[in-house]
């Protein structure tokens, strides 16, 4: 093609070149040095598509009439007036001023989440915190909806998160010197395809490919057989959803009966193991947990527990054990269990042995890690120390002044008048949004800055329209990733959009703090600094030498200074007193004196098998099914849910639900037939995927879906998981998101079919204004 640009890019899901002609995208090619690149960066040219994006700032015409005293409950209903920017951003300015002045800055939720692009400049969440920090301060959230309760559970039993930040035995060394392995949940390139703040090398499938040829016995443990490829030729566990933690416990219970369990690092390495040791044995509660006792709760065969037990101990073991363990009730528990079985086996510290957690459910965990400074615009000081769990708005919206605890300590819920929300999508995320939707009448405004007109901004006061990453210059990379990658612009901006850093520079400048916001410089400005800043420290600290900017903008990447070959807590298994780690003992910690002082019975002192809210246990009912909602194959979250990639997963306009023929024949459900899901928090319309690829009693449906509600019809059009889900917190230590602790129900639907998209299209042609 003649007169086409090469301009180089990257997003979530890796990096790539964008052939640009006459202002239109006209095809996208992978990054050369990546092995496995991602198909989701074919769908990058629908982010130019106008039928979903922001196309100019709006206001909602009731709020625009009435300021804090319009109806609320007429979001998302109520028609939106287009405004100048000017005018926008001074209602922004004096909104966030009114709030401050008369409710103090507390009252000001930034809920933003950091997924909106991979762009280390145009970081939505990053630069509104940054200018709210200037003016006072606001509510933050700790933790992400992906992972909380596992980070949290983790920085108090091991001092820190790296292992499952990314900084546990690197998978070269699994590679090299394991020989048994098992995967609790997945480690599936399908979510190794996304990584936050970018990734220029997609390694999994390579590393699994190694595993696989020098005949690594992999047991792979989960309801879902595809989370791990076929060709690794792992054998099957199908586990019962959310009991991962017994069949732990009945593992290191088998190692201990036999008197197998590593003795000299229990007393060298850890604090509390009594205190675990004697749950197992059933001294603490009369209850030995041993493989007859996992296999029960699990579902499992008993006397293949009992092997894997012998196995574990005979052979360099490795357990690696995936995000989403942790995301249901009482999370916290398969984490620490992993972590417990590890610690019984022996084998932490030496290569190819111990845990890791998050193996695969992201792009960069497990590859040889970032040793510099990842380029990050600062938030700056902040003034206030206001935060929520965050996966506990609802709760915060609804219940102002009430207490909530986390890690130990009690808070309180802030009344909160304004939410400002730039670059993420709630009604995506969040679980039981018809709870949510309830919680989204409190707050007097919310604000909704983002390139796309989500369900969230369709229930926002105030609509600014941001551009999108091709839409202006940025440069990525993280801790993960051994590339920096230039995010150089591409096409011009959709309507009327600004970048995130204008938008905001703009209202800075309304709020009297443009000068400390901007500090002097313009976008390339910053793009060029923020590089920099990481070059030197490179440099400085670790002797490596990065390329100048102006040949890194040139060439479109630079390399970082990487560790591969790492053995977690190598170092701590030799001296554990010379490289003590921060918990309350300086070691592993397997029971726990500040869990005990607190007496959490949904988080004991040790690690311990804790029934969840709803599970496939004694308590469910013949008819329920459990779901998960894991991450789609196609898209990341809701980003470009129409694009070519996504589009490929659905069937009839709606997502897939996958369901075992035994329960489809059961419920008189055919391949291909739209079904209602529903239970008692809400109920949504998907296709039925019927497939032995699942365990039976389980129904898998994707996240992601455009949240679509029939207006008085009580059900959600499009496929969405979380107006199913559970929306209580894992425990009172860790509050993360319980959102695979899910029954539902599932039956044929005899009704019109729709498509999703086009009752979509319809809510936006209404609400939006010509």
């Amino acid at each position: 093609m003649s007169n086409v640009q090469r301009i180089q890019h990257c997003s979530h899901w890796g990096a790539y070149t964008l052939l640009v002609q006459d202002g239109r995208i006209v095809g996208v090619e992978p990054f050369a040095h990546d092995p496995a690149p991602s198909p989701i960066i074919h769908s990058v040219p629908e982010w130019a598509n106008p039928k979903r994006r922001i196309l100019r700032p709006m206001v909602r015409k009731g709020w625009l009439e009435k300021r804090e005293h319009s109806d609320r409950r007429q979001r998302g209903t109520d028609k939106f007036i287009p405004v100048s920017w000017d005018e926008a951003t001074t209602l922004v300015a004096d909104e966030i001023r009114r709030v401050a002045g008369t409710h103090g800055n507390a009252a000001i939720f930034a809920g933003s989440y950091g997924w909106t692009n991979a762009g280390r400049l145009h970081h939505a969440s990053s630069l509104l915190k940054r200018m709210l920090n200037l003016v006072g301060g606001f509510t933050r959230h700790v933790d992400t909806y992906s992972i909380a309760a596992g980070p949290v559970i983790l920085r108090h039993t091991l001092g820190s998160s790296d292992a499952c930040d990314g900084r546990a035995n690197t998978l070269d060394t699994i590679a090299e010197h394991t020989d048994t392995l098992v995967v609790f949940g997945a480690m599936s390139p399908r979510t190794a395809q996304t990584e936050a703040g970018g990734i220029g090398v997609h390694r999994l499938e390579t590393y699994l490919r190694k595993i696989a040829a020098r005949g690594v016995r992999i047991i792979h443990v989960s309801p879902l057989k595809d989370d791990l490829p076929d060709w690794v030729g792992a054998e099957w566990w199908p586990i019962r959803p959310n009991t991962d933690t017994a069949l732990m416990l009945g593992l290191a219970g088998e190692i201990l009966h036999a008197g197998r369990h590593a003795q000299d690092f229990l007393a060298r390495c850890t604090s509390g193991a009594d205190q675990l040791l004697n749950y197992l044995n059933g001294s603490s509660d009369g209850i030995r947990k041993n493989a007859a006792w996992a296999a029960e709760i699990c579902g499992l065969d008993a006397e293949a527990i009992r092997q894997l037990a012998r196995r574990l101990v005979d052979t360099r073991s490795m357990l690696t054990v995936s995000w989403s363990l942790q995301r249901a009730h009482h999370g916290e528990q398969p984490f620490w269990a992993a972590l417990g079985l590890a610690s019984v086996i022996g084998q932490i510290g030496l290569p190819g042995g111990g845990v890791g957690y998050g193996y695969g459910s992201l792009g960069g965990v497990g590859s040889p890690f970032n040793l510099g400074k990842s380029p990050a615009i600062s938030q700056l000081t902040r003034p206030i120390d206001s935060f929520i769990p965050v996966a506990r708005i609802s709760d915060m919206l609804l219940n102002p002044g009430a207490t909530f605890t986390y890690e130990g300590e009690t808070r309180t819920y802030p009344d909160t008048r304004l939410v400002y929300w730039a670059g993420g999508n709630p009604y995506h995320h969040h679980q039981d949004l018809n709870r949510l939707s309830e919680a989204w009448t409190r707050p007097e405004t919310i604000i909704v800055q983002d390139p796309m007109f989500t369900a969230t901004a369709q229930r926002a006061d105030i609509v600014l329209p941001a551009t999108t990453s091709i839409e202006r210059n940025d440069l990525a990379g993280n801790r993960r990733s051994d590339f920096i990658i230039a995010m150089k612009q591409a096409i011009k901006p959709v309507g009327d959009s600004l970048p995130d850093f204008e938008i905001f520079d703009r209202i800075a400048a309304k709020l009297g703090v443009a000068d400390r916001f901007n500090e002097g410089r313009d976008e390339m400005g910053w793009v060029r600094h923020l590089y920099d800043q990481s070059r030197a420290d490179a440099a400085e600290r670790l002797a490596f030498e990065m390329p100048d900017f102006d040949t890194f903008w040139r060439d479109g990447y630079a390399r970082c200074p990487v560790r591969a070959d790492h053995t977690f807590l190598a170092d701590f298994r030799a001296d554990p007193a010379a490289h003590a780690l921060n918990t309350e003992s300086g070691r592993i910690v397997l029971g726990s004196e500040t869990l005990a002082r607190l007496g959490y019975a949904d988080c004991p002192a040790h690690p311990a098998w804790v029934e969840p809210a709803e599970w496939l246990g004694n308590r469910h009912d013949v008819g329920d099914l459990h779901m998960i909602s894991h991450q789609p194959a196609g898209r990341l979250h809701s980003q470009i849910e129409t694009g070519i990639a996504s589009a490929s997963t659905k069937r009839n306009g709606r997502e897939q639900a996958r369901l075992h023929p035994d329960d489809a024949a059961a419920r008189g459900i055919r391949d291909g037939q739209t079904i209602r899901i529903w239970n008692a928090r809400g109920a949504c319309l998907a296709t039925a995927d019927v497939t032995d690829s699942v365990r039976p009693g389980v129904l898998v449906l994707p996240t992601g879906a455009w949240f679509t509600p029939r207006d008085g019809m009580g059900i959600e059009a499009a496929g969405n998981p979380n107006v199913l889900t559970l929306d209580i917190g894992t425990s009172q230590f860790g509050q993360g998101c319980s959102a695979h602790t899910c029954l539902v129900r599932a039956e044929p639907h005899i009704a019109d079919q729709r498509d999703a998209f086009e009752e979509y299209q319809e809510r936006l042609v209404a609400l939006a204004t010509a």
